[in-house]
């Protein structure tokens, strides 16, 4: 019985590893379009985009990999009933528990993955992107500064575009300067510049051959003064508060400190790697299809079980949030139900093949 063993297993790992890298590229595309997007009108530095994708896809991790590990199973099994191969199978006395064997053997390694990843890494990742946001927080306008890209600062009052820029001399090209001072607004146009640091360490953008117009909106008296050299002082960055949420917190102080807020985040952690192998099982029953009938209805039934049972997941986080649920009785509500459902599926399927198989 080894030799079904070793081919499904074989077979499983082609099918997840397609599914997984398919799943990532839709993930990948899909968050480096939002962030670009953002980076684009400048709610992001540039230089930020690509450890936010990396933060982004680490986050999205526990769900790719169980989604891939359900369709690793049901696709596989799916296929040996379409081709017959499960009922020769089941004449030769498999039942259908016996698929539960190499499906563990291949589910429970990538369950200890998803483990690993929503126990412990995606709260290291969380606390470690807030870090980095406020790092960038704490650099100055001159840190911000990107050719071809609008800096807004000093909460809008001010808006930089620089169309070219050297980081090793400082130079920069075609500087327009937006300001917003007592009412009045000003526009500040150079041809060059440079930024410099002063003694006590502030910077400055001084720029060479340009002009300032001052004036207020709707009034036609408008102020214009030419200038050999102007200096602005860019401002500092302010560091914001430390913000310490749930999500970046450890497991292991999630369980010391059992807040409702603490344990809702617990539940939502350790939930992943029990669906995942929950599904896995239970595809076993859902790959079940009459090769002389329609080969559509397994699949909507599994993807509509699959999509209830991560809404239920979700759902349960907030239930323990707000209270109206303890931590061990959502897990028995949730989990323990699709357990219920899994061992009646099994059962019903055992039922329609042939006696000695079952």
């Amino acid at each position: 019985m080894r030799i079904f063993h070793r081919s499904l297993i074989r077979e499983m790992t082609a099918t997840g590893a397609s599914a997984l890298a398919a799943l990532s590229a839709i993930i990948l595309v899909s968050l480096m379009v939002r962030i670009l997007g953002k980076a684009a009108i400048g709610d992001i530095n540039p230089e930020a985009v690509f450890p936010f994708i990396g933060f982004g896809l680490l986050n999205f991790l526990p769900v790719l990999l169980s989604l891939a590990l359900f369709m690793a199973v049901f696709l596989s099994l799916t296929r040996m009933w379409r081709d017959s191969e499960m009922v020769i199978w089941a004449g030769a006395g498999l039942s259908p528990w016996a698929w539960l064997n190499p499906v563990g053997r291949f589910a429970v390694p990538v369950a200890l993955l998803i483990a690993l990843l929503s126990l412990a890494l995606i709260p290291w990742s969380a606390q470690k992107k807030s870090d980095y946001e406020r790092y960038l927080s704490t650099r100055d306008e001159a840190a911000g500064l990107t050719a071809g890209t609008f800096l807004e600062t000093a909460e809008g009052k001010r808006v930089i575009f620089v169309e070219s820029m050297n980081r090793e001399d400082q130079r920069v090209g075609n500087v327009f300067i937006q300001s917003n001072q007592q009412g009045r607004k000003g526009v500040i146009v150079g041809l060059d510049g440079v930024i410099s640091v002063a003694a006590n360490g502030d910077h400055f953008l001084v720029l060479d051959r340009g002009r300032r117009y001052e004036g207020e909106p709707g009034s036609a008296e408008y102020r214009i003064v030419e200038f050999e050299l102007y200096g602005i002082r860019l401002q500092p960055g302010e560091a914001g508060e430390k913000v310490t949420s749930a999500r970046m917190r450890a497991t292991s102080e999630l369980l010391h400190d059992q807040t409702a807020e603490n344990m809702a985040e617990w539940v939502w952690r350790i939930g992943y790697p029990i669906s995942a192998l929950l599904l896995a099982a239970l595809a076993v029953p859902l790959s079940h299809v009459n090769p002389r009938a329609g080969r559509s209805m397994n699949i909507l039934l599994a993807i509509l079980i699959y999509t209830i049972y991560n809404n239920l997941i979700g759902l349960s986080e907030g239930w323990v949030a707000h209270g109206r649920l303890g931590a061990l009785d959502s897990m028995l509500l949730i989990h323990g139900g699709m357990l219920i459902l899994m061992l009646a599926l099994f059962g019903r399927h055992a039922a329609r093949l042939p006696k000695g198989a079952s």
